[in-house]
């Protein structure tokens, strides 16, 4: 019973939705008859499922659905000459920098100003920043926010449910929430990972760990691109390391490494995919040290090629497309502004590349 009432009340939303284009919460309230909290549930139903989209105390039609003529007020016209464009990144170092740079070379070429805050991978400060931006008046609004757990997936909602237009940098929305309309532009790491894979095969490797970094949002892409590489190739799982280390130079990197090490010595494993770049030097340091040759006894490749060129011997490394990725991006909220109504959701995914260098040496000779 009480699923059917939800069922009603739901097509009730949705009849005054489509009548009046825009209702606000307290006129469901009196028209359904029951307690704010029970609306803002039966709303938040409705918006998971790309039925309704929240605006700032009520919901309107989805983008998709417009149901009516424009009057002169809502006509589109052209992106403003000089937007002003937010950006909360969630670190202005190592990985982000050239994302950033990305951002604002095209913002720049469109006459525009970018605008930045810097947070700290954490859903409730990624809110706050995003806050001091709209209150500073940016006209769309770039953000790469936590999306893990229920604070992320109320994060994604209230981005949502903003009134100006907002992109997404390298993170999609979680499974909770498939269609929730906001657009964005990634990177497709998983394939990155298999790129790395597949260079290590065909130099003959058929056992191939895996390093990532515990600290990394990107991390459990990686895996699944390395997983799905590794069995499509018909490359052994069995015994193959696949490890998840701390952040190089915390107290537990130097164990953390020399399992690592152990593991490939005792796995029979010669090649490695290490991310990221500062944790892959330190896995070489340590060979180094401990009398192990890169690429001769253990080849290394690199995830991010930040630093990778500088690294003794020269890291092979996968390179994500960052200052393009921030570009992409850039373009997308400034099309969105220009048109906010009629244009289609757009999720944009960017390949990485493979630098090769000397950490993997020449094919293996056959046994």
């Amino acid at each position: 019973m009480t699923q059917k009432l939800a069922a009603q009340r739901h097509e009730l939303i949705l009849r005054a939705v489509r009548a009046h284009g825009t209702v606000r919460l307290p006129e469901l309230v009196e028209l359904l008859g029951v307690s704010a909290v029970t609306v803002r549930r039966d709303v938040t139903a409705l918006a998971d499922r790309g039925l309704v989209v929240r605006v700032h105390g009520g919901i309107t039609m989805p983008r998709h659905a417009e149901p009516f003529p424009r009057g002169p007020q809502s006509v589109v016209g052209p992106a403003p000459t000089h937007p002003l464009v937010g950006m909360v990144a969630p670190s202005v170092e190592y990985y982000w920098p050239a994302v950033i740079q990305g951002v604002q070379t095209a913002v720049a070429a469109a006459g525009g100003r970018l605008v930045l805050r810097a947070s700290s991978y954490d859903a409730l400060e990624d809110r706050r920043k995003a806050c001091e931006l709209l209150d500073r008046g940016v006209q769309t609004l770039l953000v790469a926010p936590s999306t893990t757990g229920r604070a992320g997936v109320e994060l994604l909602r209230w981005l949502g449910a903003q009134s100006v237009p907002v992109v997404l940098v390298e993170r999609l929305p979680p499974p909770e929430l498939p269609t929730i309309a906001l657009d964005a532009a990634v990177t497709d790491h998983a394939i990155g990972a298999g790129l790395a894979v597949r260079h290590l095969a065909t130099l003959g490797h058929r056992r191939i760990g895996l390093v990532t970094s515990r600290q990394s949002p990107h991390s459990d892409a990686i895996r699944a691109g390395w997983t799905t590489a590794v069995s499509s190739l018909e490359l052994s799982f069995n015994g193959v390391p696949a490890l998840d280390v701390p952040t190089y130079g915390s107290p537990q990197w130097a164990r953390a490494v020399d399992q690592v090490i152990d593991e490939c010595l005792d796995a029979d494993v010669h090649a490695v995919l290490v991310h990221a770049d500062r944790e892959a030097i330190g896995v070489l340091e340590r060979a180094r040290e401990r009398g192990i040759s890169v690429p001769n006894d253990l080849a290394v490749v690199s995830y991010d090629d930040e630093v990778a060129a500088a690294s003794d011997p020269p890291l092979t490394a996968v390179r994500p497309q960052k200052h393009g990725l921030g570009a992409l991006a850039a373009q997308l909220a400034l099309a969105r502004l220009a048109d906010p109504l009629d244009r289609p959701v757009h999720r944009v995914v960017l390949w990485p590349t493979l630098t090769v260098r000397e950490s993997c040496g020449t094919a293996l000779c056959p046994a």
